[in-house]
């Protein structure tokens, strides 16, 4: 990139799943939306899982800063234990415990986040199809993950006979890209079916419940947008010829993973053409290894670690993050941005 990075050089901006991972970005978010990405063009947003929440929290009005803070927070001080008499959790108190950590942040603030004067939303889910993933059930929910994974393994595209990938866009205009990689349905957002699509788009199989039947689209049932699409390795060419070509990703890892079923298949790991325009913003490993524990916060902390800790531990990554934000500023403003990560 010849002259440096320039905000109104952007498009849009994906955000993907990762759990915990995408705390590490918090004060990258707080700087772009909190003042870097000005412009009057429309900017679009698409996420999935934790990445779905972080784009939502950036189309509420008021201070960005205070608002991802807010999201931050929230997300560490998560807890969950098994019910009264019970040795494990369920799936169903789990979801409604995080339905109402998603309401405190944007119930009644719904026409809020889809009025934002720049910013239009994206947000990812997995709808289950069959007769074995259409509804959620103890026996038929493992058989037809089983069967997802090894239709993935072969091919991913057939994949899409058990899961499709639906995008709940704002109403006023939709994603901006060919979706022809895999089986999607494309479905209008609206202030009746946000919180709902974002509590699906977070629901993690077999540790949260899956949603069913969401207003506004196809019946079935919907869980985690990381299924279908962990990273977001969608095709962003289009975005190539317009006023605003280019596609910044604040990421976590170097690799964008199309499908959380192809973490394990290194071979879908690379990049592709689908990413040509897209400007990858990564922590160097020895940021990483300076985290607490030497890694980026994980969904396995809640099991392997007390909750003071854990949430101690997030809570520095966070902190640390500010680095990440520091150094992006310092990179953008260079007459060549190097293809280098943070």
């Amino acid at each position: 990139m010849e002259r440096g990075l320039r905000p109104e050089d952007i498009g849009l901006i994906p955000a993907a799943a990762g759990g915990p991972k995408g705390l590490v970005l918090s004060h990258l978010d707080r700087l772009l939306f909190g003042g870097w990405l000005q412009g009057d063009s429309p900017l679009h947003l698409v996420g999935a899982s934790i990445g779905a929440w972080r784009m939502t929290t950036a189309c509420l009005p008021g201070d960005a800063v205070a608002n991802f803070a807010s999201l931050a927070e929230a997300y560490i001080t998560q807890q969950y234990d098994p019910e009264p008499g019970e040795k494990k959790l369920r799936a169903a108190p789990v979801s409604a415990k995080f339905e109402g950590i998603l309401a405190g942040q944007f119930k009644g603030r719904e026409p809020e986040v889809l009025a934002h004067s720049r910013h239009r939303l994206h947000i990812v889910a997995s709808r289950g199809k069959g007769p074995l993933l259409a509804r959620e059930g103890r026996l038929r929910t493992p058989l037809g993950y089983l069967g997802a994974y090894a239709a993935n393994l072969l091919h991913r595209p057939w994949l899409g006979h058990w899961m499709e990938r639906v995008v709940f866009s704002d109403p006023r205009q939709g994603l901006p890209l060919a979706l022809n990689d895999f089986a999607t349905h494309q479905a209008r957002l609206s202030p009746t079916n946000l919180r709902p699509a974002l509590l699906a788009s977070c629901s993690i199989p077999f540790w949260l419940a899956a949603q069913q039947d969401l207003p506004e689209a196809p019946r079935g049932a919907y869980w985690d947008g990381g299924i279908t699409d962990y990273h977001l390795h969608l095709d962003y060419r289009a975005l190539m010829g317009t006023g605003a070509p280019l596609v910044l990703y604040p990421h976590f890892q170097r690799e964008v993973v199309p499908g959380w079923l192809d973490k394990a298949l290194k071979r879908r790991h690379r990049p592709s053409p689908f990413l040509d325009n897209l400007v990858l913003l990564v922590p160097r490993l020895e940021w990483i290894q300076s985290l607490p524990g030497g890694k980026l916060p994980d969904r396995k902390d809640f099991i392997q670690l007390p909750p003071a800790e854990r949430m101690q531990r997030w809570r520095v990554a966070v902190a640390e993050s500010e680095r990440l934000a520091e150094s992006f500023l310092v990179q953008a403003a260079r007459d060549s941005l190097q293809p280098l990560p943070l």
